[in-house]
Parts: structure tokens; sequence; C-alpha cells
């Protein structure tokens, strides 16, 4: 029953500050907002007793990936950061509404099609080990995400450098 209480408290937490990361106007607290999500999932996973994942996601995404979009946020200059105005408009917010709408669609006929929502009822009566998500993790082989995240880790890099040199003063002559 406990379980069940701090899920609750960890979805709206997590929703909670989703839907304030999307809808606040000042760029700082959107990464605040961020960052009590990608915590929030972390605890999700303790929850399933999955201390390795909730670690990970605590290390890489709510410590680095947060620490990297303030850095981000940083780097850019006042000037592009107060001329930016977020206004939503009546046809963008028509067409977002409808590109959202047409995608919940789109969904919603792959799962019925597929028969998603039968194979999740049924496995959701078996317990993964945790050496199987190990091996998925650091596998390289079919459905295995040690190419993915090196491949991600290659990206990040890029981003630090090109950050590097965005944020490297030249002369100007």
């Amino acid at each position: 029953m406990a379980n069940i209480v701090m899920f609750c408290i960890l979805a709206v937490v997590i929703l909670g500050a989703a839907i304030l990361c999307v809808f606040t106007r000042r760029i700082m607290r959107a990464v605040t907002y961020l960052m009590f999500v990608l915590f929030g999932v972390a605890g999700i996973y303790f929850l399933l007793d999955y201390t390795y994942l909730a670690a990970a996601q605590i290390a890489v995404y709510a410590g680095g990936i947060t620490m990297m979009f303030i850095f981000a946020i940083q780097l850019v200059s006042k000037e592009a950061l107060q001329g930016f105005k977020g206004r939503f408009k009546g046809i963008r917010l028509a067409g977002g509404t409808l590109i959202s709408v047409i995608g919940l669609l789109l969904m919603t006929v792959i799962y019925l099609k597929n028969h998603f929502l039968c194979a999740f009822s049924e496995a959701a009566d078996v317990e993964v080990p945790m050496e199987q998500i190990g091996q998925a993790l650091v596998g390289a082989g079919k459905y295995q995400y040690v190419l993915p995240f090196e491949l991600i880790s290659v990206f990040l890099l890029a981003c630090i450098i090109g950050g590097i040199m965005i944020a490297r003063k030249e002369d100007e002559k």
C-alpha cells in the first residue's frame, strides 16, 4: 500500500513539474522543473528496486544533462534571451493541438492493431531480473543498448565542444 501511495506522489510531482517545465516563460525555471521530473523518474526506479538504474538516472540525467542545459543557457547571450518572445499565437496553438491529436490517434491505432495492451497485461505479472536488465544495457547484440549509449556520448561530447567554441571569445579585427 505504501508503494502505491509513493507512486501516486511521484506521479503527481512528475506530471506537475513537466507541465510547469513546458509552460513557464523563464528558462532557468524550466530547467529546474526538468530536474524535478528526472529526480521523480529516479524515485520510481527506486520504488521498483532498480537501484542501478536510479543511480544512473540521477548521475547521468538529473546531474549531467541538467548541468549541460544550465551551461548552454549561460553561454547564450542575454540579448538573445531577452529578445525571445514565447507567445502563443492562435494559429500555432491550433496547429500544435492538431498535430498532438493526430499523434495520439496514430499511437492508439498502433497499440490496438498490434495488441500491445494484451501483451502488457500478461507481462505485468512477470518480474524482470536485474541481471537481464544489466545485460541489455551493456550488451552489443540485438535489442541491447551499449552502441546507442556510446553514440549519445559522442553526440554529447560534440555538444560540449560546440559550446566551448561558442563561448570562446575571438578578437574582432
